[in-house]
């Protein structure tokens, strides 16, 4: 998701390029909403170190292989920095003269691992606090010759799906479940901002990735009433939900940066991840709030909670 104004950004200075996209095969369907990228090429890494000897694993790794080599490209852009993606950008071929281009350096807490630069012609520096959506647009603006001076434009459609759980009227929706247990709020915390939004008539769904989160969603609603445990949703579903939702919260986690992208009215909750590296800043509707070390404070989740509800609803089929 924060790669994605990439796209937007060299579009803009280069109407006519040609860009695919490598992912892993879990978020193939949302890059596929954005309909800069021509074609998504799926990365199955995850399942394949399972059973990375497997007659099946070989051929579906062979088959990447191939796949990825179809094309000879102008620039391959690695935005992450790490072993594994340098090794996809070794497999995937220039033309005579073109440009592997990579970090240089990580972010300050990042996960960068420095033999990835063996992998590149181009290493673009930066700044040691750079955002995550910043790093990809300089990454690709300093490699083609352009200024980032714009704010991010995501280009992300809304799934054209219709799932039985979608509610007829506007509803709230709490992303509190994330793979770091010191980034997630306290239920305490959530039962209470709960109650706050069930006074404003607003409904609030409940999702959940793990059986975890599902046992705490089962908790919140429970305490908190005119709240719902959702199905398990597959991604796109997933991404409706924070697509159409009236009101957001939710802690550092990829379904809440979803929901950021489209600029919904959303509170994002920092706790033991720096605020900086991936804050929405780019809409009045994104309220960060927390930051490393410090978890947000509920009477200031209310007060942004007030913020954004007083605020018009603006729903967009795509920002």
């Amino acid at each position: 998701m924060h790669n994605m104004p990439m796209l937007a950004d060299i579009l803009y200075y280069y109407p006519d390029a040609k860009i695919d996209w490598v992912v892993e095969e879990a978020y193939a369907d949302v890059i596929s909403l954005n309909p800069h990228v021509r074609n998504v090429i799926p990365f199955a890494l995850r399942r394949w170190r399972k059973n990375i000897f497997s007659v099946a694993t070989i051929r579906e790794i062979r088959e990447f292989s191939q796949a990825l080599r179809r094309e000879s490209y102008d620039y391959i852009f690695d935005t992450q920095g790490l072993l594994k993606t340098g090794i996809v950008m070794a497999l995937a071929q220039i033309i005579d003269g073109g440009r592997k281009v990579g970090l240089a350096n990580g972010t300050e807490g990042s996960g960068y691992e420095g033999i990835s630069r063996i992998f590149h012609t181009q290493s673009v520096p930066v700044n040691l606090h750079t955002h995550a959506v910043l790093r990809g647009r300089l990454v690709a603006a300093t490699a083609l010759g352009y200024s980032v001076d714009n704010p991010p434009d995501f280009s992300i459609n809304t799934p054209d799906i219709f799932p039985a759980w979608m509610p007829d009227s506007q509803y709230a929706v709490f992303f509190h479940g994330t793979a770091r247990d010191a980034k997630k709020w306290s239920l305490q915390n959530w039962i209470k901002i709960g109650r706050f939004i069930t006074d404003k008539k607003l409904p609030i769904l409940l999702p959940w990735g793990t059986e975890s989160e599902k046992q705490d969603a089962k908790e919140l609603s429970l305490q908190i009433p005119g709240s719902y445990v959702l199905p398990q949703l597959p991604i796109l579903e997933a991404v409706l939900l924070a697509a159409h939702a009236r009101l957001v919260i939710g802690v550092d986690t990829g379904l809440t940066h979803i929901a950021a992208a489209f600029s919904r009215p959303t509170v994002e909750l920092y706790s033991d991840s720096p605020k900086w590296k991936t804050q929405g800043d780019w809409s009045s509707s994104i309220i960060n709030l927390g930051d490393q070390g410090r978890p947000a404070d509920v009477n200031e989740v209310k007060v942004a909670i007030d913020s954004l509800l007083s605020s018009p609803n603006k729903q967009s089929d795509r920002i």
